[in-house]
């Protein structure tokens, strides 16, 4: 098997039993291990009896460990790379790194293994295998509005806090009554479960639930998006008519079934 300087290596998300063969092998075999949080990456390596060096990389300090990294590996050390759980660089450290050894010409591989996105996403029926990712939510309103805008293009797929989880479904509910979601949390681990149903249910079903764990979650497109094109020229025609936007909103759900508050923010321009 070839040998690399530098090992970027998933670690399981919940169920210890997920880490792979290779995974062990590498992560004795190198000299160092660079890990986000050193107490959470210890309880892996003694689970499996792996005595290797670790050094602690997070987001805080990844810049200033740019050059000892290259030093070490320069001097003929091989490291690897750990999150906490997960694949590295999903929304955790070390694409600054990667990219200055790669800079470097330092020898980079990736090991196959645990992905929270690729875990939920396996056991979510779509229409299309077309998403996109945006990781974990930005903090204000009018940035998760832009997001969720998305849906009406192509399934959007996002990481969320348990104590974020209420508010963000209820501007989903908010912006669209008829959207469908997905909710994952706990994956690989007891209490595992997947959620689909509108918003306004699964907010319904988590009031009465204790909302623990990691979460995984996703917006479905728009079942109308096909008409995205013909709706729009339909609303230019009417807005030539000279009707307004309530009764353009009003003419066009009754006629074709799409959301009536859609219209209305698309014939407004929001």
């Amino acid at each position: 098997m070839k040998e690399y300087d530098f090992y970027i290596v998933p670690t399981p998300i919940g169920n210890l039993g997920d880490i792979t063969l290779r995974a062990i092998e590498v992560l004795k075999s190198v000299d160092i291990i660079a890990c986000e949080d050193m107490r959470v990456t210890q309880k892996l390596l003694n689970h499996f009896d792996i005595r290797t060096k670790c050094i602690s990389y997070h987001k805080f300090n990844e810049k200033e460990r740019l050059k000892s990294f290259l030093e070490l590996i320069k001097s003929g050390k091989k490291m690897a790379l750990v999150s906490d759980a997960g694949t590295p660089l999903f929304c955790d450290p070390g694409a600054v790194l990667v990219e200055e050894l790669k800079k470097n010409n330092v020898s980079v591989t990736a090991l196959a293994g645990a992905n929270a996105v690729v875990t939920f996403l396996s056991q979510v029926p779509r229409e299309s295998e077309e998403f996109t990712f945006v990781g974990f939510l930005p903090k204000t309103k009018s940035q998760i509005l832009d997001i969720i805008k998305k849906s009406s293009k192509t399934d959007v797929v996002f990481y969320e806090s348990p104590n974020r989880l209420m508010n963000t479904l209820e501007m989903i509910a908010e912006f669209n009554p008829d959207a469908k979601v997905a909710v994952g949390r706990e994956l690989t681990k007891v209490f595992e479960e997947v959620i689909i149903d509108s918003a306004q249910n699964v907010i319904d079903y988590f009031q009465d639930n204790v909302l623990k764990g990691e979460i995984v979650a996703m917006i479905y497109k728009s079942i109308n998006s096909i008409q995205d094109t013909d709706l729009d020229e339909k609303i230019e025609i009417l807005k030539s008519k000279n009707f307004k936007a309530k009764e353009i909103s009003t003419i066009l759900s009754a006629l074709y079934g799409v959301n009536k508050n859609d219209v209305y923010r698309r014939v407004i321009g929001e």
